[in-house]
């Protein structure tokens, strides 16, 4: 008797996505750590000097986490209520926080008691930060207002009523001190300078503002808000460059790596998106489980860290490149063993001894080759086979009907059995690599359960459902017949016209000849 051949699998090229510098580099990084903080994560804020630890804001509380513990390592919790958008200073020596009742603290990095805390505001103070001289502080609160105090003395310096709404995101400059920004729900992000009494610039985003960040090099100014990430000329006097709708949901977090030359926009649709700064096209995602509201790259890009509106903090690491190489290096002895010898020749005097080959069935071959037709279509239905390699699933399918065996392996099948197989058809049908074969699957299954049409509203609506799926691939089949005659009558034209320009120049070139014999 010949042995059992296993099931050909026919092998179908993917379009997977194109690999590209910026996929190997952005997906580097290890399986995400998570921390589970209080409350949602509304700031998260690296410190600019070595060891880079990160300061986290949720709920009444300001975490500090070193780069790799997942523990803080320092709290202050000295706040009556909520807690928003603890920033460092560019020594990493002082942190500044908003409160929901309106006061700002500063801390010292070393203590835990505030340092100063300066008063003024009415409501909520959503967004603070330094100015770049390291001895001002910006705010902006829920009163509609912003303002800049003095640290030294802890007083209010000037205040700014020209928002129409909360006032929940600002930056400053880095290049200016007396220069910052803020965006306001009010649609509008203004730009303000220490040295005047009012706004010297208003952008118009066209959304309430979640989010602003200025370039390094202070020319260029990106705002987020709704589905929208625009970018802003600050020395055009604020002429749009270029407007990015990439997110299904308000963008509520803006990023920059280390070099400038990739902005990462985070979002409620759980997504963050990497554009390119000189094209703004985007080159990399990453999806995560909920909602996103803030968002942090590390310098030198080590550690991507991201804060979810249930209160998980999702940190990625990057893979040391030193273990890459102590892999590879392992791993060679291992393989010149193992290909030791592949390519010895035989002499005529050796004795060749061939080792048996085993061959491993899967299930489903195991109940081919015992004849048990229905069985084997069943281990092909189950879940795992039928999502994740559905050519598997059809390739059975195909190898029962060479044999005969496929009528009487669809027949006989309860209610459930049945809506299973017609979902499959109906997902399937119109893959063109399948359609060949599920068609007469769907032809057997009318004509098996024709009687019992009627008798099963479950079974029905799936016939339903397979029905109007062959009906809409007709519809684009014939779409697409008529978008192929248009096309054809195109190019037809085109080679006439093609032809007749040669004709020309032939005619042409035989009359001057002959113009030339006659006058010779």
């Amino acid at each position: 008797m010949a042995s059992y051949k296993p099931v050909a699998i026919p092998a179908v090229p993917k379009l997977g996505e194109k690999i590209t510098q910026d996929t190997l580099y952005w997906s580097g990084y290890k399986t995400p750590v998570q921390i589970k903080e209080f409350g949602a994560i509304n700031k998260i804020d690296f410190s600019p000097v070595p060891p880079y630890n990160y300061a986290v804001t949720a709920s009444s509380r300001v975490h500090i986490y070193g780069r790799y513990s997942q523990e803080p390592i320092r709290t202050f919790s000295r706040f009556k209520d909520a807690a928003y958008c603890a920033t460092y200073r560019d020594d990493g020596k002082l942190l500044v926080a908003g409160s929901e009742e309106g006061s700002i603290r500063l801390f010292d990095i070393s203590g835990r008691a505030p340092l100063r805390q300066f008063d003024g505001h009415t409501k909520a103070v959503h967004v603070v930060g330094f100015l770049s001289d390291k001895y001002r502080i910006f705010s902006g609160g829920d009163d509609y207002s912003s303002r800049l105090w003095d640290i030294p003395s802890a007083a209010e310096i000037v205040s700014y009523s020209e928002h129409s709404d909360y006032v929940r995101c600002g930056c400053a400059s880095k290049l200016n001190g007396d220069v910052f920004i803020t965006g306001s729900y009010d649609h509008t992000v203004k730009v303000f300078d220490a040295r005047t009494k009012s706004s010297v610039m208003t952008i118009e985003h066209g959304h309430p503002v979640e989010s602003v960040l200025l370039f390094p090099s202070g020319g260029l100014l990106v705002s987020a808000g709704g589905r929208y990430v625009k970018v802003w000329d600050v020395l055009k006097g604020g002429q749009l460059l270029v407007s990015l709708k990439n997110h299904h949901k308000t963008v509520t977090c803006l990023c920059l790596n280390s070099s400038g030359q990739r902005l990462l926009s985070g979002s409620l649709d759980r997504h963050v998106k990497i554009y390119s700064t000189t094209s703004y096209k985007v080159v990399h995602s990453f999806n995560y489980a909920t909602s996103i509201l803030s968002l942090a790259l590390s310098p030198e890009d080590e550690t991507i860290i991201v804060g979810m509106t249930n209160g998980v903090l999702n940190v990625k690491h990057r893979k040391p490149e030193e273990s890459k190489e102590k892999s590879q290096k392992k791993r060679q002895p291992a393989y010149r063993t193992h290909v030791k010898g592949r390519n010895y020749m035989p002499k005529q005097e050796d004795f060749y001894v061939s080792k048996p080959v085993r061959c491993i069935l899967k299930k489903y071959d195991k109940l081919l080759k015992s004849f048990q037709s229905s069985k084997a279509l069943d281990a092909v239905l189950e879940p795992h086979i039928r999502h994740y390699t559905p050519e598997v699933t059809v390739a059975v399918m195909q190898e029962l009907n060479r044999r005969g065996t496929l009528r009487s392996a669809l027949a006989g099948r309860d209610e459930k059995q049945i809506s299973l197989l017609l979902t499959f058809v109906t997902r399937r049908v119109v893959e063109p690599r399948f359609t060949p074969v599920l068609i007469t699957v769907a032809e057997m299954i009318t004509d098996i359960y024709q009687p019992v049409v009627g008798q099963s509203a479950l079974v029905d609506k799936q016939f339903l459902r397979l029905q109007e799926a062959i009906g809409r691939e007709i519809d684009y089949q014939e779409e697409l017949l008529e978008v192929l005659g248009m096309m054809d009558a195109l190019f037809a034209t085109l080679t006439e016209k093609r032809a007749t320009y040669l004709e020309e120049n032939e005619n042409n070139g035989l009359t001057k000849t002959l113009d030339r014999d006659i006058s010779t």
